[in-house]
């Protein structure tokens, strides 16, 4: 019995919601590249929400950082772009990590292939 009640007064381990990276698109502009991405994440509000997303290439370098600046609790999937982003020649894909403002960046990528 004392241990059961220890365990019972451990504090709950939080559970990981990550955002899902349901798709994503990248165009050639004259000014750099266009990538918008849809995102869906179980938004709460204020407290927890998928806060941004970044476009990284395969070693991890970071190329562009898009930041969510409030809730999508009542517009999911959503949609948001990013432009003006500088590819290094001869990239063929990228890959799209997102982030949430309680879980931080998500270990799941995704790969999008450039055209």
């Amino acid at each position: 019995m004392k241990h059961l009640l220890a365990i019972l007064m451990m504090p709950a381990a939080a559970s990981a919601d990550p955002a899902a990276i349901e798709n994503a698109v990248a165009k050639s502009e004259p000014g750099g590249w266009t990538v918008s991405v849809t995102l869906r994440h179980a938004d709460t509000g204020w407290e927890d929400f998928a806060d941004a997303w970044r476009v990284e290439l395969a070693d991890g370098t970071i190329l562009a950082t898009r930041k969510l600046s409030h809730p999508h609790v009542t517009e999911q999937p959503f949609t948001r772009s990013q432009t003006g982003i500088a590819m290094p020649e001869g990239t063929q894909s990228v890959e799209i990590r997102a982030r949430t403002l309680t879980d931080g960046w998500g270990e799941e990528t995704y790969s999008l292939k450039l055209r």
